[in-house]
């Protein structure tokens, strides 16, 4: 049997908790009230299971003995996710934009895909993607 994550939360630094928290809600996402909300650090609820804490890079280095990934030079990941229609992919990649992110790519229509992604204020990258599931299945 294959292990299940119950809830995952993925943890990124930043170099300003509050820029990044304003940032992620003006997407659309909303905090977790469940988690602190704090200088050091604000709860992203990405999805169902999933959320994006927000980590001050002084207390990210806290957690770990590794240095933090200068992502002006190298990406470490790409945080993919998927939305109900390809306008909803715009919207998300549009309004980053106009909230301070950069353009990752241009859009690209794959057929039973559609992708567009940012990079947020600290460099990390986001792949939003819309998928039509019967023909990836095929």
């Amino acid at each position: 049997m294959a292990l299940t994550s119950t809830f995952t939360s993925l943890n990124l630094p930043v170099k300003n908790v509050a820029q990044s928290k304003a940032f992620f809600t003006g997407i659309g996402f909303a905090l977790n009230p469940q988690f602190p909300d704090n200088e050091n650090s604000a709860a992203i609820i990405i999805g169902d299971n999933l959320q994006v804490m927000l980590i001050a890079d002084s207390f990210f280095t806290t957690l770990t003995e590794r240095e933090i990934v200068d992502t002006s030079k190298y990406s470490q990941f790409t945080i993919a996710l998927a939305f109900e229609s390809r306008s909803k992919v715009d919207e998300i990649v549009n309004t980053a934009v106009s909230l301070g992110g950069k353009l990752h790519a241009e859009p690209e229509d794959h057929g039973f895909m559609y992708h567009w992604g940012f990079v947020d204020l600290d460099g990390h990258l986001w792949a939003i993607n819309c998928m039509d599931n019967e023909p990836a299945q095929a």
